[in-house]
């Protein structure tokens, strides 16, 4: 009971980071429900069901193969800088005792109990599993959806549709999309090995630029 009294603060803050976190997107989810263009997302969503339809009738495979090649990198690049980065956060829970006084500089109001620190790691290292997981769940998807997208155009079948297709790559957007998440949220967690009013500065930050980035400018609001 001490020491999760000791920890009392740097749990405060980060359970307040955690939940502006949320709210944001909880807000977007919402807005997202009045206005189907509120965010890119929203708009890549229906971009990518209209190319889906254009290829598939038109029948042109090399800008599938292409578009979907430079999607399928783009994640693989990703996924693999997560293990990187993972392997990084592990050797840097081993030297914890070496680098503690120099990363506690800045902690004004948390604790430095190596407990905690590197119960710390253990967070922002599930947080980068967890992107690795989005981003190779999207490769596979990707791949899948480069089959689908080149069968020929006189095929029918009562499932595999351009509506049907639309959807699995979308599908493999949204992996994408929490696997960027993750990676933003590494902010947020990389602070909080400085400090916990440095977490919770990181993510109001981190969500002032999210709200910029994640908007659509000239849909009326």
């Amino acid at each position: 009971m001490q020491t999760i009294s000791a920890w009392s603060g740097d749990l405060l803050y980060f359970v307040a980071s955690v939940v502006l976190l949320a709210a944001y997107h909880v807000y977007l989810r919402l807005r997202v429900r009045r206005s189907s263009t509120y965010t890119v997302q929203a708009v890549h969503n229906i971009a990518r069901a209209a190319w889906v339809e254009s290829v598939m009738k038109s029948g042109r495979d090399i800008l599938a193969v292409q578009t979907l090649r430079n999607s399928t990198m783009a994640a693989t690049f990703l996924a693999s800088t997560a293990v990187l980065l993972i392997v990084g956060v592990l050797s840097l829970s081993g030297q914890g005792d070496k680098l503690g006084s120099t990363w506690h500089a800045l902690n004004l109001f948390g604790t430095t109990d190596p407990t905690l620190w590197l119960l710390k790691l253990i967070v922002l290292l599930l947080d980068l599993c967890w992107a690795f997981f989005c981003f190779t769940l999207a490769v596979r998807k990707f791949n899948h959806a480069g089959y689908l997208l080149n069968l020929p155009r006189d095929f029918e079948h009562p499932i595999i549709t351009p509506r049907y297709v639309a959807a699995y790559l979308n599908r493999a957007g949204r992996f994408y999309s929490l696997g960027m998440r993750a990676y933003y949220f590494t902010l947020p967690l990389l602070f909080w090995l400085f400090g916990p009013h440095l977490m919770l500065a990181s993510s109001v930050l981190l969500v002032f630029l999210l709200y910029n980035l994640d908007r659509v400018y000239g849909d009326g609001d």
